[in-house]
C-alpha cells in the first residue's frame, strides 16, 4: 500500500474496520447468522484445546499453506493486508488450532513478501500476540511463534523496532529454551529464533555474550566427557543441542576480536569430540562450525597454529571417507560431501565457492561465514530465501549485494513464466534425461554405437 494512502485501521487490538468486519461477516455464515467477538485467551485458560472455536474465518489452516502463493499472483497488495488482518485477529481466538495456523499464515506471508510499512504499523499487536502464544502455548504454537518471531525482525531489519521487540520476547525464548520440562521441539525452534534476533537486533555487548553463554551451556552437554569413551549417544536433546550450536556459530561471526579469541580458546579443543556422535546432523553442525573457526582463526592471525591438527585432520579425513555398513546410504553420502569440503577448509585453508541464483542476480559464497549465514536465513525463509534476497535491505546489506535493483514491469514479465510453460519445460528435461538414461542401459544400444 503505498505511504500516503490513509488507513483507517487501530494500530493495537487487531482489525476493527476493513479486516474485522469481514471476520465478522465470515463467522456469522459459518455459525448460523449468530456474531461471537473474538476474545483473547485468559490466563485461566487450563483447558484451552476444548473450547468452543471462535474464528474469523472458517478455516484460517488453508490460507496458511497455500495462501501467500495464490495471492502473489491472483490477488492485490489490498487482498493481501485485508487476509493479513483477519490472521492477525485471529492469532487472540480461543482455539489452540486457529492460533496456530494464524501465526503460520501470517509467518508464510512475510517470508514471501515484503510488507515492511504494514508490519511497521502492526509491531506491537503482533509481538503482543507473540508473547501471548509463547507463555500460554503449547509445543506447536511456541513454535509457530518463535518461527513468526524471526520472520517479523528479518522484516523489519536492524533498528529501534527490533530491538523492542527481542527486549520483550528475548527473556521468553531463552526461559523455553532453559525449560527441561519443555517441548524439545519447541526449543529447537526458540533457539534459532533467539540466534536470528540477536544477530538482527541485539545493541547490547553485553547481551550477546550472555546469549552465547547461554547456547554454551546448552550444546557443551553433549561434549565427551568419559575419556575412555569414544562415541558420543544421541539423546532426544541432540536435536537442541545442534539448534543451540549453530545459533552460536552465528553469533560468534558478529563477536569482537578479542570475544572470538576468548571463544576459540575455550572451544577448539573440546568440539571436535562432537565429531563421534551417532547423531549424522551433530557430526556435520560440528565439522562446519569447526570450518568456520579456523576460518575466523586464521582472518585473526595468519599463522594461526592448531596443536591437535594431525589428529583433527585424521578424523575429518575417516568422515570424508566414512564406508560404515551400519549407517544409511543417505547420511554417508551426505557427511562425506560436507566433510570432504571441511578437510580441505582445515589443511588447505580452500573454500568451494558457491553460486546463488536469484531473479537477474548472482550471489557467490565464497567463505564459512557467508555459508552459515545463508544456511540460518534459509532454515527461517525456506523458499522465500531468494525473494528476501533480492528485496530486503536488510540481507542484502548482510551479503554485501547493494540497494536492491529495480525493474521496470516489462522486465519482470520477461522473466516470469507461466505454470503451464514451467510444467513443459520440466517435462521436455525429464523426457531428455530418461531418454539419455535408457539408451546408456541399452547394451544394444551402446553395441550400434561402437559398430
Amino acid at each position: 500500500m503505498p505511504k500516503n494512502k490513509k488507513r483507517n485501521t487501530p494500530h493495537r487490538g487487531g482489525s476493527a474496520g476493513g479486516g474485522g468486519s469481514g471476520a465478522a461477516a465470515a463467522t456469522a455464515a459459518t455459525a448460523g447468522g449468530q456474531h461471537r467477538n473474538v476474545q483473547p485467551f485468559s490466563d485461566e485458560d487450563a483447558s484451552i484445546e476444548t473450547m468452543s472455536h471462535c474464528s474469523g474465518y472458517s478455516d484460517p489452516s488453508s490460507f496458511a499453506e497455500d495462501g501467500p502463493e495464490v495471492l502473489d499472483e491472483e490477488g492485490t497488495q489490498e487482498d493481501l493486508e485485508y487476509k493479513l488482518k483477519g490472521l492477525i485477529d485471529l492469532t487472540l481466538d480461543k482455539s489452540a488450532k486457529t492460533r496456530q495456523a494464524a501465526l503460520e499464515g501470517i509467518k508464510n506471508t512475510l517470508a514471501s513478501k515484503m510488507l515492511y510499512e504494514f508490519i511497521l504499523e502492526r509491531r506491537m499487536t503482533l509481538t503482543d500476540s507473540i508473547e501471548r502464544c509463547l507463555k500460554k502455548g503449547k509445543s506447536d504454537e511456541q513454535r509457530a511463534a518463535a518461527a513468526l518471531a524471526s520472520v517479523l525482525c528479518i522484516q523489519l531489519g536492524p533498528g529501534i523496532e527490533s530491538e523492542e521487540i527481542l527486549k520483550t520476547l528475548g527473556p521468553i525464548l531463552k526461559k523455553i529454551i532453559c525449560d527441561g520440562s519443555a517441548s524439545i521441539q519447541a526449543r529447537q525452534t526458540c533457539a534459532t529464533c533467539f540466534g536470528v534476533c540477536c544477530f538482527i537486533a541485539t545493541d547490547d555487548i553485553t547481551e550477546l555474550y550472555s546469549t552465547l553463554e547461554c547456547f554454551e551451556n546448552i550444546f557443551t552437554k553433549s561434549y565427551l566427557k568419559e575419556k575412555d569413551t569414544t562415541v558420543i549417544c544421541s539423546t532426544p536433546n541432540t536435536v537442541l543441542h545442534i539448534s543451540s550450536l549453530l545459533a552460536w556459530t552465528l553469533l560468534l561471526t558478529i563477536c569482537p576480536i578479542n570475544e572470538v579469541k576468548k571463544k576459540l580458546e575455550m572451544h577448539f579443543h573440546k568440539l571436535p569430540s562432537l565429531l563421534s556422535c551417532d547423531d549424522v546432523n551433530m557430526r556435520i553442525a560440528a565439522g562446519e562450525s569447526l570450518a568456520l573457526l579456523f576460518e575466523l582463526a586464521r582472518g585473526i592471525e595468519s599463522d594461526f597454529f592448531y596443536e591437535d591438527m594431525e589428529s583433527l585432520t585424521q578424523m575429518l579425513r575417516a568422515l570424508a571417507t566414512d564406508g560404515n555398513k551400519h549407517r544409511a546410504k543417505v547420511d554417508k553420502r551426505k557427511q562425506r560431501s560436507v566433510f570432504r569440503d571441511v578437510l580441505r577448509a582445515v589443511e588447505e585453508r580452500d573454500f568451494p565457492t558457491e553460486t546463488i541464483k536469484f531473479g537477474p542476480e548472482r550471489m557467490y559464497i565464497d567463505c564459512w561465514v557467508k555459508k552459515h549465514t545463508y544456511d540460518t536465513f534459509k532454515e527461517v525463509l525456506g523458499s522465500g530465501m531468494q525473494y528476501h534476497l533480492q528485496s530486503n535491505e536488510f540481507l542484502r546489506n548482510v551479503f554485501e549485494l547493494g540497494p536492491p535493483v529495480m525493474l521496470d514491469a516489462a522486465t519482470l514479465k520477461t522473466m516470469k513464466i507461466s505454470r503451464f510453460e514451467r510444467h513443459l519445460y520440466n517435462s521436455a528435461a525429464f523426457k531428455a534425461r530418461t531418454k539419455a538414461r535408457s539408451k546408456c542401459r541399452d547394451k544394444r544400444a551402446d553395441v550400434g554405437e561402437f559398430f
